[in-house]
């Protein structure tokens, strides 16, 4: 069993309650740490990677992404999915290339670009493209940006779903739905809804799971947290090196 095939057997097979959690690397070592933890496969986020090298998300070049997608596949033996935007204008053959090169087996693919919804027959075409020309190495994770534009109707998020499933996306992504909408897109799905989570804020993956949730990804989420505990540590570092006043001992001295 390939490492795309036992990324794509994680979906399947799931009870509701307990999804696939991805954790989201953004560099080698965070990788590393995520699959010592005992996570079965990873998502790295395009936001937390752009954060890594110093860009704005979305602002990330394309050869630098498709890098450091390399560097967290080469240090973990998990299988590694990526977030690649919305394939940065690349043809569906280079794209999947790119992706293998880089040891992804999967990858996020947006149907927005530039802030901006994309027609959605169009994309499904796209999609069955790339698809076609993975064939099975890559598991395709397509995202649904209608929430995050402003379309707050789930009958938008599933009319969309039916197309990238119908085009061979082997899940959905319908990124910023709202928890309470969870029960009816998966009642209105085929196949895998992965749903977006904050760590330490709002549902647990378990009840994620349990509204319909079959993966869990956090985005820039991990990232952040991290950079905030950085942060913390910083400011002591930049603290008061010497007493304020005087102090009692505490124990003994030598």
């Amino acid at each position: 069993m390939t490492k795309t095939d036992r990324f794509r057997a994680l979906h399947h097979g799931r009870v509701p309650g307990d999804p696939l959690v991805l954790p989201g690397p953004w560099d080698a070592a965070s990788a590393r740490v995520f699959a010592e933890a005992g996570f079965p496969a990873l998502a790295t986020p395009s936001a937390g990677v752009a954060a890594a090298l110093g860009y704005e998300d979305g602002a990330t070049p394309a050869d630098e992404m498709f890098a450091a997608v390399a560097r967290i596949a080469r240090a973990v033996d998990v299988p590694v999915s990526a977030d690649v935007e919305d394939g940065y204008g690349l043809a569906p053959k280079e794209l999947v290339e790119r992706l293998l090169e880089a040891g992804a087996v999967g990858c996020n693919l947006e149907d927005s670009a530039n802030g901006v919804l994309k027609d959605p027959r169009e994309h499904a075409e796209w999609l069955a493209e790339v698809r076609a020309a993975a064939g099975g190495r890559l598991f395709v994770n397509a995202r649904i940006d209608t929430f995050v534009r402003g379309v707050d109707d789930p009958g938008a998020a599933i009319e969309r779903a039916a197309l990238y499933v119908g085009a061979g996306a082997d899940c959905v992504y319908p990124i910023f739905a709202p928890t309470g909408v969870l029960p009816l897109l998966r009642a209105g799905i085929q196949g895998p809804v992965n749903v977006g989570a904050v760590p330490g804020q709002g549902p647990s993956p378990a009840e994620l799971g349990g509204l319909g949730a079959t993966r869990i990804t956090f985005g820039p989420g991990l990232q952040r947290r991290a950079a905030r505990a950085l942060r913390e540590i910083a400011a002591e570092l930049t603290g008061p090196t010497e007493p304020t006043g005087p102090t009692e001992p505490t124990g003994p001295t030598e």
